[in-house]
């Protein structure tokens, strides 16, 4: 049974910077694009960025271009998120599952389910 477990999270003030860890198991790793996924207190759940299994190729929404970076890191199983200029928007738990990308870029999740996600909170 595949799963995944997220760490990395914590409280920062505006501006700072921090980086998620994801490590899966129970699935071929290499095999799924993966991505990063967030849920605000009260929205829905919204994707962040998606990358492809090789790491070649990397998809972000709007929001976070230029401030987050996505990477992974296959002999490990594991997937990050770098996160730079926090803002108070970005304040959410975050998560990390197979992704996949339609056409015109909008990132979905892919198969497996969710992990217990870690608590990005910013201050401002």
């Amino acid at each position: 049974q595949a799963q995944v477990a997220e760490s990395g999270g914590g409280l920062v003030q505006a501006g700072g910077s921090l980086r998620l860890s994801c490590t899966a198991s129970g699935l071929n790793f290499t095999q799924y694009p993966m991505g990063w996924f967030r849920q605000a207190p009260g929205k829905e759940r919204e994707a962040v960025s998606c990358i492809s299994w090789d790491g070649d190729r990397t998809y972000y929404v709007d929001s976070v271009k230029g401030r987050f970076t996505i990477s992974r890191e296959n002999a490990k199983n594991t997937l990050y998120l770098q996160m730079n200029s926090l803002k108070p928007e970005d304040t959410a738990m975050y998560f990390c599952r197979a992704c996949k990308v339609r056409a015109g870029g909008m990132i979905e999740p892919d198969s497996g389910s969710w992990g217990q996600g870690t608590q990005v909170t910013v201050s401002s």
